[in-house]
């Protein structure tokens, strides 16, 4: 079972994805496809997710039974002696933002209501 969470991402990618995942939560979708359809969905998020960020959890056969893969994340995978943990930024690492204020069409919005 593969889970992807995705974080500031347009809504027709998360539309999209609920033809091979369940979304149980705003973001967060799992499922059970095969390799090919988890590869081919990650690299349909990979080339959608814009200012967004993703990540996925997989089986895999390893020390731990599952890998990640991670965009635009904060947190990044390491590799300590098979094992793979997810490193935190320390205080001294720039960390992605998102943009604060409203967006462009709630400022045409806005505007054509006036």
């Amino acid at each position: 079972m593969m889970t992807l969470v995705l974080t500031a991402v347009p809504a027709g990618l998360r539309g999209d994805l609920t033809k091979w995942l369940l979304e149980i939560s705003p973001g967060v979708f799992v499922g059970n496809p095969s390799a090919r359809v988890r590869d081919e969905l990650w690299e349909r998020v990979m080339g959608s997710v814009a200012d967004g960020r993703a990540l996925l959890v997989y089986p895999d056969a390893n020390e731990q039974g599952y890998s990640y893969r991670v965009h635009r994340h904060a947190w990044t995978p390491v590799d300590f002696d098979g094992v793979t943990l997810l490193r935190r930024p320390t205080g001294g690492e720039r960390v992605p933002q998102r943009s604060t204020g409203w967006s462009n069409a709630a400022a045409y919005r806005r505007a054509r209501r006036r």
